[in-house]
């Protein structure tokens, strides 16, 4: 009875953290897109003659474009930086916009804090795996140093896995990038291709 409550608690645990972050998602956008067309539609249609339809999908593509433009600026950087440090000192609003920041930007190649190349390690119990390379660092012993680091192996979609430490030479580094890793992931391998090629040394930075 233990074991099957056991085993309960998990799948629903997982299908919860798959199932909530998919439904906020898609009512977020959908929302924003009601929003945004809710107050646009009005104002064109007074000028056009005629309601747009997409208008507000095409609002919110050229908002975020807008915003990254702004945010590449030296300018509009600090200023979102300046905006990003006070917004972080609301209790509530930082619970919610850190992870999720931190989860998005982990996606990104240029970002030392995110997911640096795709690699294969072994498991044991589990043969080898595909992971995600997200930091290099050092264990300081008595006598010596060893060079390691941490691989992120994806257990449930993307955002739920688990941390793995190896030494820095048992790491083997597919020819993959970050993109394809995630599309592999997120296709439930069917994304992989025929052949894989894989070294023993890192390839260089992009």
């Amino acid at each position: 009875m233990t074991t099957a409550m056991h085993w309960l608690r998990r799948r629903f645990l997982a299908g919860f953290f798959v199932t909530v972050p998919l439904a906020v998602s898609v009512a977020t956008f959908i929302w924003t897109f009601r929003i945004v067309d809710g107050v646009l539609g009005p104002l064109v249609a007074r000028y056009v003659g005629r309601q747009v339809p997409g208008l507000g999908l095409a609002a919110i593509v050229l908002g975020v474009l807008a915003v990254g433009v702004f945010a590449t600026n030296v300018i509009g950087k600090r200023l979102l930086q300046r905006t990003e440090y006070y917004l972080l000192k609301l209790p509530v609003f930082s619970a919610i916009y850190a992870p999720v920041k931190q989860l998005v930007a982990a996606f990104r190649p240029d970002n030392d804090a995110g997911f640096k190349r795709v690699v294969m390690v072994e498991v044991p119990g589990r043969g080898y795996v595909l992971g995600f390379l997200t930091r290099e660092f050092t264990v300081q012993r008595e006598q010596a140093s060893e060079a390691m680091v941490a691989v992120y192996v994806p257990t449930n979609h993307l955002y739920l896995g688990d941390v793995l430490i190896y030494p820095l030479g048992s790491v083997t580094y597919p020819d993959l990038t970050v993109e394809q890793g995630i599309r592999i992931f997120l296709t439930g391998g069917m994304a992989l291709g025929a052949r894989v090629s894989t070294t023993s040394q890192p390839p260089p930075e992009a």
